[in-house]
């Protein structure tokens, strides 16, 4: 299972040219999955502004397009981890990234600071 951050799957709604071709291999190779809480972050970017489209709509297009899933079973763990992680400010990448860390899971984001601090985090290559 491979979690895909916000960013990266606004990337793979809008044009999959924005993503890595390197990376691809692996998101076709694996079961690609969002946090509930990059759903949420849909919502608070379209309400702001950064993003036109209806937070439904990309989500609706990943599922067709991805076989994209909400992974929900490790959320409750991961509202625990997301508590230590100190090295943001950011609630959603806290979330994100502590749910990937449930599952000892790749994320595909270009965020440097969730590379730096998640050994699994990716965005060219998957971490060996």
């Amino acid at each position: 299972m491979i979690f895909l951050d916000t960013h990266a799957a606004l990337f793979l709604h809008e044009s999959k040219k924005k993503v890595p071709r390197r990376a691809w291999k692996f998101l076709e190779g694996d079961e690609c999955v969002l946090s509930p809480m990059v759903r949420l972050e849909f919502e608070f970017l379209h309400e702001i502004g950064r993003i036109r489209h209806e937070p439904m709509v990309i989500f609706e297009s990943l599922v067709r397009d991805l076989a994209v899933t909400i992974e929900t079973e490790g959320w409750a763990r991961a509202a625990e981890i997301a508590q230590v992680l100190n090295w943001t400010r950011d609630p959603f990448d806290r979330l994100i990234v502590a749910h990937a860390m449930v599952w000892s899971a790749p994320l595909l984001t270009r965020d440097d600071l969730i590379q730096e601090h998640y050994s699994q985090a990716f965005w060219d290559e998957l971490p060996q």
